[in-house]
């Protein structure tokens, strides 16, 4: 360019982020993971009279939400980042109503004993997928209001992948639908 020349170069103490071709692919692969991880934790456990494996396919289901309105976000304003966060924060708090109405509704009904063994088999491995999750949206380093959002989310599934699998154990050791409707409560 006419006039122009090359002073310096230095180097930069910021954290290298990513393209937005690059968050494109990330959130699709992420809100992939967690939507076949719905799927699959609602059925094993609607089968399994799970109500924790059931809570916790609904959060499933919020993080694709989540991960989707994302996608929105990409190349947007920071004022629409910041919507598109609040939105996926009001549908965790919907899908959240729906499940902690069905706990209450098989505390006051009688509900079968859930299966311990297709809890903690499906929990461990949507542990896993959450990690693996967590760690791709971590490498991101995206200091966006989205991508943090996504992030706060799957890191909290960490956690209730956990409790799931600590619910089944109690489950089994006291023959008791009780732990697994709480949870259901705490998801």
């Amino acid at each position: 360019k006419l006039g122009e020349s090359k002073i310096r170069t230095e180097e930069s103490d910021l954290p290298e982020t990513t393209t937005e071709s690059d968050q494109r692919k990330l959130l699709w692969t992420v809100l992939a993971i967690n939507f076949v991880f719905f799927i699959i934790e609602m059925s094993t456990g609607l089968i399994s009279w799970s109500m924790g494996l059931v809570a916790d396919s609904l959060d499933m289901l919020a993080d694709s939400f989540v991960y989707g309105l994302s996608l929105f976000a990409i190349g947007g304003t920071i004022a629409l980042k910041k919507r598109i966060a609040r939105a996926a924060g009001y549908f965790q708090i919907a899908l959240a109503i729906i499940g902690f109405v069905e706990v209450v509704r098989r505390f006051i009904g009688t509900s079968e004993l859930p299966n311990f063994r297709t809890m903690i088999i499906v929990s461990v491995l949507a542990l896993i997928a959450n990690g693996i999750c967590l760690v791709l949206l971590q490498r991101s380093k995206s200091e966006e209001a989205h991508m943090k959002a996504s992030m706060i989310f799957t890191s909290n599934d960490v956690i209730i992948n956990l409790g799931v699998i600590a619910a089944a154990v109690l489950v089994n050791w006291t023959e008791s639908n009780k732990p697994d409707l709480v949870i259901g409560i705490i998801v």
